[in-house]
């Protein structure tokens, strides 16, 4: 038994307007990328590790993560990344070896996600759990809005509502079978599914919330880096 990582790092970062892929982006010094390889390397329990990036940045991801700690013992890989991101992981899944059973999906731009998290999603899977994701409970009031004339409105109860993070933990086979159909079928509703556990759900599995982390937020505007380096400059000062 063998647990993987699929690292979806091909975003191309428009919001952040960075001017470059937003993996790439440099935060107090290193890559985006780079943060968040540290943080599930030192989790511990990925034994492979497939970078999805921009084609033709395969070679220059593996050389930045290649010496960081841990990394020695990890089966490490880059592929190029699709035209979204389904496309995207299943080019990570195509990449992994045969003896991987437990698939982590993590997004690059949650690069600050705690190893502990990593770690909780890893070992619910193990203990039985088909797919697992991490969410935080909302704090912010929330309202539905009509989309249409004489559509629903109105306050929704935010205390069963969850903010969805990553890394998202599957058995190998459910993940894969999830793709398969979605790539095969072209299922309408796929369409929608804005993550692998929304996948997984349209073919009947069960999804577990496991609790996550504030600072597993994910970096998408400018106002979201320097969330991040406060939060880094906070851990240097501890």
């Amino acid at each position: 038994m063998s647990t993987a990582c699929v690292l979806v790092a091909a975003g191309s970062g428009t919001r952040l307007a960075a001017g470059s892929p937003k993996a790439f982006v440099v935060l107090d010094g290193r890559p985006l990328l780079v943060h968040a390889v540290e943080r599930v390397l030192r989790a511990g329990v990925c034994d492979q590790l497939v970078l999805v990036v921009p084609d033709g940045r395969q070679q220059e991801s593996t050389a930045l993560v290649s010496g960081l700690p841990g990394a020695g013992g990890v089966v490490l890989r880059a592929v190029a990344g699709g035209v979204d991101r389904r496309s995207s992981v299943a080019a990570g899944l195509a990449a992994l070896g045969d003896d991987v059973d437990v698939v982590l999906v993590h997004d690059a731009a949650r690069c600050l996600t705690p190893p502990e998290q990593v770690l909780e999603v890893e070992r619910a899977v193990r203990a039985g759990a088909p797919a697992v994701v991490p969410g935080v409970a909302v704090t912010d009031t929330v309202r539905a809005v009509a989309a249409r004339a004489g559509g629903a409105a109105g306050p929704v109860d935010r205390a069963s509502l969850r903010l969805v993070q990553t890394p998202q933990g599957f058995r190998r086979d459910v993940l894969e079978q999830a793709h398969g159909a979605a790539a095969e079928h072209g299922l309408p509703q796929a369409l929608a599914a804005t993550d692998d556990a929304s996948l997984v759900e349209l073919l009947g599995t069960p999804v577990t919330v496991v609790p996550g982390r504030e600072e597993a937020f994910k970096v998408t505007r400018p106002l979201d880096l320097a969330l991040a380096s406060a939060v880094l400059a906070q851990e240097g000062a501890l």
